[in-house]
């Protein structure tokens, strides 16, 4: 029998550690590899020049590979549901393969693709690459729930085995055993297109920061396994002015496309520190950032809604302002804040930012100061930032918006006093807001306290030719706080009340109802006191911190033997 293979290269834009890749290859006749443009992206208008410009460049870089290997990439416009039955039909497709999309919107259109691909009797083959853990172990693990603390989540993992061990890169050997014949017309039939094509102007466009593809993910890769005294010692490097800048060993943008594998940087980690550490195994925090990106993968896997408010049942539905004067001003850099808006201007410009820098204006704009929901500010990053995933993007902003995931809203970050501590000197500022590049040091966080005549010298006036603070910071923020009180004192009260219902379930057999309901009036009251006192004391003092601060050994001790009972 022939074997007819294709490919469907969606995240996974790479030759190396490609399962579903490999399993097209085995044993076929002919091989193909497709890339559709797929409108929910393509056409997305919430998708910015410096992501389009990064995916285009992953594509001439896997489409370059392919040459090599004798094969060539077959990048088709359409949705999916369209673009395949003529493809089946034209090449006599026998076998599909691709690889799994553990996300409610990818799983939705595979379940189509892969009922469609029966119809015609094509086999469909998935293999999972794009993370390093099977998820719906991890939500099995958790009582068929995915794990919400990040704590927990690492508990689930660390009774796991490891992550498979990753695949060497696809060779000329394999491809010539089923090598397919290129037309000579494919360029034109199934050629990458440009910025232009798509509509893009790039007069004046800078170059990229970032260039997408597999070689340049493995080449930065290289560079970051040389910081051996990071490895070894794992101690996170301090924050400075450095650090706010695109780094050449940066790699969140590759993994998010899938010209990185995930297995490949894990097992390169976990070797190194090993090899230097003297075969020691590695913390699991050594691997941060990958596991921050499953655990919001396993929180957003079976649930349509993650991304919004609604119909989201871990989100906390918090009554956001709606203010799109004051979104429009953050979003393009002009709240006055020259911290913040050097942040946006940097994301604009350039398609990311510090984890920190996100933090920070993720803040701003919810919680800390203008009390506008998370989902517009996801919006805004999955229009600029290289690295939004769907999943990482939304559960990130739920987390910092303390909707989800992370409750202290006790703390915001100052957008003055932030900045200046991790850039004393300005010098992040005045790259991005070149119009403050004559302030001195110590104006150049907040230019409205400068005297009119320093404000002249620097050629720069407040209100004139930067705009005023669109905010009170303190005053904001204290506000802010007192809001997201209330709410968390609601949702305490609410779920208090409802334990104490829960005890009365008469499917629940095994609670002592002479027993549970005076726990969990207990639980309650002792909630409502605690809020209480808070609520006195801060009253008083207007500083709520301090006395949570002074108080916290005392509440966290209780809260852990009420969690106990």
């Amino acid at each position: 029998m022939v074997v007819n293979s294709v490919h469907w290269f969606r995240k996974g834009l790479r030759l190396h550690d490609n399962p579903a890749l490999q399993e097209a290859l085995n044993g076929a006749d002919t091989v193909r590899c497709v890339y559709i443009l797929d409108p929910w992206f393509a056409g997305a208008a919430n998708v910015g020049i410096n992501r389009w410009r990064f995916l285009l460049e992953a594509l001439e870089d896997l489409d370059s590979s392919l040459k090599k290997l004798n094969s060539r990439l077959f990048v088709v416009r359409g949705q999916p549901t369209d673009v395949f039955p003529r493809l089946l039909k034209e090449w006599k497709v026998t076998r599909l393969t691709f690889e799994y999309d553990p996300e409610p919107y990818g799983k939705e259109r595979d379940g189509a693709i892969i009922k469609m691909a029966q119809e015609f009797g094509v086999e469909t083959v998935v293999r999972n690459s794009h993370t390093l853990y099977n998820l719906d172990r991890i939500i099995e693990m958790n009582n068929n729930s995915p794990p919400l603390t990040f704590k927990r989540f690492q508990t689930i993992v660390s009774r796991l085995e490891l992550p498979r061990r990753p695949l060497p890169p696809i060779t000329q050997q394999q491809m010539d055993k089923c090598r397919t014949k290129i037309a000579d017309n494919h360029d034109q039939l199934y050629s990458i297109p440009s910025l232009e094509e798509l509509g893009f102007r790039t007069e004046g466009l800078p170059p990229a920061i970032w260039q997408g593809g597999e070689s340049e993910a493995l080449d930065r890769l290289n560079k970051h396994l040389d910081k051996k005294v990071w490895v070894a010692n794992f101690e996170h490097p301090r924050v400075n002015t450095c650090s706010l800048y695109a780094s050449p060993t940066g790699l969140s943008p590759f993994l998010r496309f899938g010209c990185l594998s995930c297995r490949v940087l894990y097992y390169n980690l976990r070797e190194l520190y090993m090899k230097l550490r003297k075969r020691c195994s590695p913390p699991l925090s050594l691997f941060g950032q990958l596991l921050w990106r499953e655990f919001f993968y396993t929180a957003a896997t079976n649930n349509p809604n993650f991304d919004r408010m609604d119909g989201n049942p871990i989100c906390v539905q918090i009554p956001w302002d709606q203010n799109p004067e004051a979104l429009a001003k953050w979003a393009e850099g002009r709240t006055g804040f020259p911290w913040i808006d050097a942040i946006m201007t940097q994301l604009r410009q350039e398609g990311w930012i510090h984890h920190l820098a996100r933090h920070a204006v993720a803040c701003f704009l919810t919680r800390g100061d203008l009390w506008i929901s998370w989902e517009s500010g996801m919006k805004v990053f999955e229009e600029l930032l290289l690295d939004a995933d769907w999943s990482v993007n939304a559960g990130s902003w739920m987390w910092l918006s303390c909707s989800a995931f992370f409750q202290q809203f006790f703390h915001c970050y100052c957008p003055v006093g932030f900045g200046r501590r991790t850039d004393p000197s300005g010098d992040y500022i005045r790259r991005y807001i070149p119009i403050l590049k004559d302030y001195p040091n110590r104006y150049i966080y907040e230019p409205w306290n400068a005297p009119e005549s320093v404000q002249k010298s620097a050629n720069c006036v407040v209100g004139v030719d930067y705009p005023k603070p669109m905010i009170n910071h303190a005053e904001g923020s204290r506000l802010n706080i007192e809001r997201m009180k209330q709410v968390y004192q609601q949702l305490s009260h609410y779920r208090g009340l409802t334990g104490v219902c829960n005890t009365f379930h008469p499917n629940k057999t095994s609670i002592q109802p002479a027993e549970w309901p005076l726990m969990k009036v207990f639980q309650y009251l002792y909630g409502s006191i605690k809020l209480l006192l808070m609520r006195v004391f801060c009253g008083l003092a207007n500083n709520h911190q301090l006395w949570f601060g002074q108080n916290k050994s005392l509440i966290q001790e209780l809260d852990e033997k009420l969690a106990d009972t």
